[in-house]
């Protein structure tokens, strides 16, 4: 007996030696990746500050493009909501109000180039689209005193666009407006209130003069095509590391606001939701962007509002419909009411 314990206890330690010896190899190999990227990082980004980083850099990965890969839009190009026959009545759009100048931006055309570079009554702003968080957010573009212009890193952390600023070339995190490498590092833009509604609904409280933003050169994509087909009722996040939320599908839609979320299929059902002096309605109408290869095709998963009561009516208030698994990565401790297990 004594001769098989010590027979059984030594393969145990051989067992555990190897399994420590294949983790430590893991994390070598890893550690290598990191150092072979950031080499690659400093000599494509030379203007780029990497002492300064908020994150770790095996957190942040190739999306695929290199930098600008996927085009910003700098000069848009826009047509009155009346005169668009191409766009459908249910598509996307995110819509902004600056100073009663009405604007909206197709995701037909975002989901193709993630940044628009605008300006709006005298405010600079960024209309920007993550596909893969499914993250709509409009940013005022003015920092301490100093206009900033963005572009797209071509890389990812947590499945979500990285973008830069061309005059630090800081690296910010679209999800939540901080920059997380680089000399800005710890800074964070304003988020302006938008949404995400359909075109019908955006021409209805806009009017048919309202602004639209069109395709610089329509030939130059495919726009009205969808190159994320059935993405968002897939199980699996694309290009996503962290530990995915338990209990509930990872890219069920959630109403993000602030560190707060609420299930949009618990909101569909309600209708209309009262948090505090939050008022979160729904009402159908409008297609998913991933859904169908024509995002004019696409399922209706409804327009959302959310607004907060105040002595001159209710207010609109920054927020996106995202992706669970996007709102716990960004948010670990926060809630996602009507969705939690």
């Amino acid at each position: 007996r004594r001769a098989l314990c010590s027979v059984s206890m030594g393969t145990k330690l051989a067992t555990l030696g190897a399994a420590f010896a294949l983790t430590a190899f893991s994390a070598s190999i890893e550690a290598r990746a990191t150092d072979v990227a950031r080499i690659g990082w400093e000599m494509a980004w030379p203007k780029t500050d990497f002492s300064k980083h908020a994150v770790p850099f095996d957190e942040i990965i190739s999306g695929g493009p290199p930098k600008d890969g996927i085009p910003p839009i700098d000069a848009p190009v826009f047509a009155a909501a009346g005169s668009l026959t191409e766009l459908g009545e249910m598509e996307p759009v995110i819509s902004v109000e600056v100073e009663g100048e009405h604007r909206a931006y197709p995701l037909r055309v975002l989901i193709w180039h993630e940044i628009i570079n605008d300006e709006v009554e005298g405010v600079p702003i960024a209309v920007t689209y993550c596909p893969l968080c499914n993250s709509a957010l409009v940013f005022d573009r003015r920092l301490e005193g100093r206009t900033h212009s963005f572009g797209t890193t071509g890389n990812l952390r947590h499945s979500d666009l990285l973008m830069y600023d061309r005059e630090t070339e800081s690296w910010w995190q679209q999800f939540i407006g901080e920059a997380i490498v680089g000399t800005l590092t710890g800074a964070r833009l304003s988020v302006l209130p938008s949404r995400t509604e359909s075109f019908a609904l955006f021409k209805a409280r806009a009017g048919a003069d309202a602004r639209v933003l069109i395709p610089n050169n329509p030939e130059a994509r495919a726009y009205g095509r969808n190159p994320y087909v059935r993405y968002d009722t897939s199980d699996t996040p694309f290009l996503y590391r962290g530990a995915l939320p338990s209990g509930h599908r990872p890219l069920a839609h959630v109403v993000v606001v602030g560190g707060e979320a609420w299930s949009l299929d618990a909101l569909r059902r309600a209708g209309t939701i009262a948090h505090g002096d939050l008022i979160l309605t729904w009402a159908p109408g409008q297609t998913s962007a991933l859904d169908a290869a024509a995002i004019g095709e696409g399922r209706d998963i409804g327009n959302v509002t959310v607004q907060r009561a105040s002595g001159d009516g209710p207010r609109d208030v920054p927020h996106m419909v995202s992706f669970a698994f996007a709102f716990r990565a960004f948010h670990p401790d926060g809630p996602i009411h009507g969705l939690e297990p």
